[in-house]
């Protein structure tokens, strides 16, 4: 490996680090908010099963090493400053407390700093039908997912006594914040896992695009390291300030969002665990009143992933081209 390579792996890695960081929390914010289990040991459990996760397929890592810019006309240069706008957003917003895409972040980095690099030609357009299905994945079915399964929760248990309904779900919510997180780390876990194996293709060292099994255990590594260093404020964000949950709405959230996410990774489509929770949490919450759902909050969110893909292209086509003009 060569000097550029091995920096570029270090942008991949520290990436990944920031997912770790800010993304895998929401994947725990709900089990977190319902008191169910403590901070660090959500924070344990999302490790754990997100490394898990990684290991579960390779199907989202190949759409995104080879679905989204054409590896024949892109080079390490473009890998490595579509990472830097990733981590640049990324951490933009752990500062500010938003829980912002990480998926996006990176496809939308990708893009610019492949367009950069060799224009249209760069751009794989197949794989954007993948990243447009799970932008309807992530919204509708995260949405109607948590608005279905707590309709269903509150039919089915309408003659339970709270306080039984209350520890009964408190016990189901471990096991859904085990599958929220393994879901994580099946789709977002796998992202730069193929990014990673997309560099090491630039720089030689693999024949041909695929996942050797060092790699998956050095970035899932990473990024349970991340998740470990925490990320209370993006927690407090998802699992607070959005709408109260209960046990049994924390269930039906991390169910609902955690069945689209899985069935997503199945089919190699690349979403927003933040999106998809996001919204599974705004469903739940309607099923009260839409009123329940802190709306100011939610535009706010809204507007942090409305502006991701645009600023992360954005910057990572201005740091291309800086980083181009350098090497003539």
């Amino acid at each position: 490996m060569d000097l550029a390579l091995i920096f570029v792996l270090v942008l991949i890695l520290g990436a990944e680090f920031v997912n770790g960081w800010t993304d895998a929390p929401n994947a725990i914010a709900t089990v977190v908010s319902t008191r169910v289990l403590s901070p660090i040991k959500a924070i344990l459990l999302a490790s754990i099963f997100n490394l898990l996760g990684v290991f579960s397929g390779t199907a989202v890592a190949e759409t995104i090493g080879t679905g989204i810019v054409n590896d024949k006309v892109i080079n390490l240069t473009t890998v490595g400053c579509a990472m830097i706008g990733l981590i640049v957003w990324g951490l933009f917003n752990a500062r500010l407390g938003l829980p912002t895409s990480k998926s996006h972040a990176l496809i939308a980095g990708l893009t610019g700093a492949g367009f950069a690099t060799g224009g249209f030609d760069a751009l794989v357009w197949e794989g954007w039908e993948k990243v447009l299905l799970g932008l309807l994945f992530s919204t509708f079915l995260g949405f109607f997912g948590g608005l279905l399964l707590m309709g269903f929760i509150y039919n089915a248990f309408k003659n339970t006594s709270p306080g039984k309904a209350r520890r009964f779900f408190s016990v189901m919510q471990i096991f859904s914040s085990a599958f929220i997180a393994f879901s994580h780390g099946s789709n977002d876990g796998q992202k730069l896992m193929g990014t990673f194996a997309l560099a090491l293709l630039m720089g030689g060292v693999i024949p041909s695009f695929a996942i050797p099994s060092w790699v998956i255990f050095l970035c899932a590594g990473v990024m349970g390291l991340g998740t470990l260093c925490g990320g209370w404020k993006i927690m407090k964000t998802m699992g607070f300030h959005i709408t109260h949950l209960n046990p049994s709405q924390g269930f039906a959230t991390e169910m609902g969002a955690a069945t689209t996410i899985e069935l997503a990774s199945r089919f190699g489509i690349p979403l927003s665990t933040t999106h998809t929770i996001n919204f599974a949490i705004m469903g739940v919450g309607a099923t009260r009143r839409l009123s329940a759902v802190r709306w100011g909050v939610t535009a706010n969110i809204i507007t942090a992933w409305i502006l991701t893909f645009p600023i992360c292209a954005v910057i990572a086509f201005s740091v291309t081209k800086i980083m181009l003009l350098i090497q003539r």
